[in-house]
């Protein structure tokens, strides 16, 4: 089945999915095959692996999971053996819980004070560019003040604001001289998962929780405080590089606390006017 894995995964390069997915449906399809446990492939199974995901994992983490395993299974022929993904209502607001404050946000930068994680977080969260893509983020791109991003079949273009040309003193402190800014002892870009452990790491000394201390969190950030400025959603979705508003609107969405204010002024409104 490995062998079967592989081919997958060559596929998935073919389809020009990016890197991240093909790491994503790998693991996920893995997972699927060792809830298998040497069993064949039919369509009870199928089933039974979404009933243990749904005892497992929240409906979202469900359906992206049974996404790459319909993808397997369509590749290998077996289309019958398909799962439906979750009916899941669209939210109306977020859980304050999980989601990072501007606070907890320039707590985290100052805890990583004047390392290559600081220069790192205020990038993602000035940009809302996606950890996949900081490798567009070069010395070249920082030198003119915009990236051309490459991602999802798409093609955009990231500027980079004044306030984050302060990259050029990191990069000459680096003695890089060209190619992506943000690279491990290498030289190659760093990865999804090391990213991830370096922002773990400052979770105690800047007073965070670790739940709401990951990459794409910074990336929701920057959309909250753009869409509160501008109320444009449409121009949002440009800068993140989404296909559709529907998309945007996930990161738009309030907390309860916000939403529940904005009831109680309908209230007043209707009772006291």
């Amino acid at each position: 089945m490995e062998e079967r894995i592989s081919e997958f995964r060559q596929y998935l390069k073919r389809e020009e999915k990016s890197t991240a997915t093909l790491e994503k449906y790998q693991r996920d399809v893995r997972r699927f095959l060792s809830f298998l446990a040497e069993r064949p492939i039919r369509k009870e199974e199928t089933v039974a692996f979404k009933k243990h995901l749904v005892e497992h994992y929240a409906p979202a983490s469900v359906n992206s999971m049974l996404a790459a395993l319909n993808c397997f299974l369509r590749y290998c022929g077996l289309r019958d053996c398909c799962v439906k993904p979750l009916k899941i209502q669209r939210q109306i607001f977020c859980c304050e819980e999980k989601e990072l404050t501007k606070g907890e946000y320039q707590r985290l930068v100052k805890a990583a004070q004047g390392t290559k994680l600081s220069y790192l977080l205020q990038t993602i969260c000035g940009t809302g560019i996606r950890v996949s893509e900081l490798q567009h983020i070069t010395v070249e791109a920082v030198t003119v003040g915009k990236a051309v991003v490459n991602c999802k079949n798409k093609t955009r273009v990231i500027f980079i604001p004044t306030p984050l040309r302060k990259l050029l003193r990191y990069i000459k402190k680096t003695g890089r001289e060209n190619g992506p800014v943000f690279v491990g002892r290498n030289g190659k870009p760093l990865d999804r998962s090391y990213i991830w452990r370096l922002m773990k790491g400052l979770c105690e000394k800047a007073k965070v929780a670790r739940d709401k201390v990951y990459p794409h969190n910074l990336r929701h950030l920057f959309a909250r405080t753009f869409y509160s400025m501008e109320k444009d959603i449409v121009r949002l979705a440009d800068l993140l590089g989404h296909s559709s508003v529907n998309t945007t609107r996930i990161y738009t969405i309030e907390t309860g606390n916000q939403h529940l204010f904005q009831l109680e002024q309908v209230q007043k409104m209707l009772l006291f006017t």
